[in-house]
């Protein structure tokens, strides 16, 4: 493709903004190598080596992150959309993951029925092919352990549960697996593939599910976004008054501060609507074919098998 192609034209922003995004997620890697050591390296070679070592949750990450984003990328070169390449977007030192993923921007709407359903789904399905080996060997390689007084819970969802299962085997009451760096870069790849595949708006749920059911997902869209407050309630709710008999309800300020997840992305995908528009974009007439459609489906039941009601409690 000639670098003169107005998608390609920022090239230099790309790559600065993936090397910082590399720089911040090894970071965030070396902070779970950092929690077995005694002490904090001295000297730079030490602290150059403490950052390196974490590449065990960086590369698997980042690829992740990559092949979704290309997913996307490549869809739209197939279908002739205009696209940029990936914004990747790094957050050093804050949060677990040391980034908050990434986007492209298309400066048209995508108006083919066809293109729109396959933009949406080549990046979560991209995702998660890489995804499930890498938990697949991270899963391999973490600990079941008994669980300590204190500790942070990821969130389970049907396929995490299902591959917990065939990677580790039963696991005794009152025990969890430690996930091991690799391990957790993989549920991390669980957890945004389930953000992505939300059936709302411009997300590539949003996509999907608008490729499918057209304008009927104006109102499932809003349906699901309100869901997102019931989500905040019942996680508040369990928290302070835990369904299981026995276990020990949280203070309200913990309970609050555990439940905020999806209350946080009811508020983004406001502003998301704000700027972008509540009611997804039209597409030109035309009728999926049952393979797309069939796709369509599988995609969103990915969702229902990502979806993780609470996706982190620190107990």
């Amino acid at each position: 493709m000639p670098i003169s192609d107005p998608t390609l034209r920022r090239w230099p922003t790309h790559v600065a903004l993936f090397l910082a995004t590399t720089a911040s997620v090894f970071i965030a890697g070396a902070t779970y190598q950092l929690n077995d050591k005694v002490q904090v390296p001295s000297g730079l070679s030490g602290r150059l080596e403490l950052l390196l070592s974490g590449w065990t949750f960086a590369v698997p990450l980042l690829a992740i992150l990559v092949c979704h984003e290309f997913g996307h990328w490549f869809a739209a070169r197939h279908h002739k959309v205009p696209a940029s390449l990936p914004y990747f977007i790094p957050l050093p030192f804050v949060g677990a993951l040391g980034t908050l993923g990434a986007v492209i921007a298309m400066p048209e709407r995508i108006r083919s029925r066809n293109a729109l359903l396959d933009i949406g789904a080549a990046g979560p399905l991209a995702g998660l092919a890489v995804t499930i080996p890498v938990l697949a060997i991270g899963l391999s390689l973490s600990k079941v352990e008994a669980l300590p007084a204190h500790y942070m819970q990821e969130g389970q969802s049907l396929l995490y549960a299902l591959l917990k299962r065939l990677f580790v085997g039963p696991i005794p009451p009152g025990h969890d697996v430690f996930l091991h760096p690799t391990a957790f870069a993989g549920w991390a790849g669980l957890m945004l593939t389930m953000i992505n595949l939300l059936p709302w708006g411009q997300l590539d749920g949003g996509h999907i599910a608008f490729a499918l059911f057209g304008n009927r997902q104006h109102r499932f869209a809003r349906l699901v976004r309100y869901s997102l407050l019931v989500l905040f309630v019942f996680n508040l709710a369990t928290l302070l008054h835990p369904l299981q008999s026995g276990a020990p309800a949280m203070s309200f300020a913990d309970a609050v501060s555990n439940s905020t997840f999806w209350l946080i992305w009811f508020v983004i995908t406001g502003v998301m609507g704000r700027f972008f528009g509540k009611d997804h974009p039209p597409f030109e007439e035309g009728e999926l074919s049952p393979a797309r459609a069939a796709l369509a489906w599988f995609t969103l039941l990915c969702f229902v098998m990502l979806f993780m009601p609470a996706p982190m409690t620190v107990h």
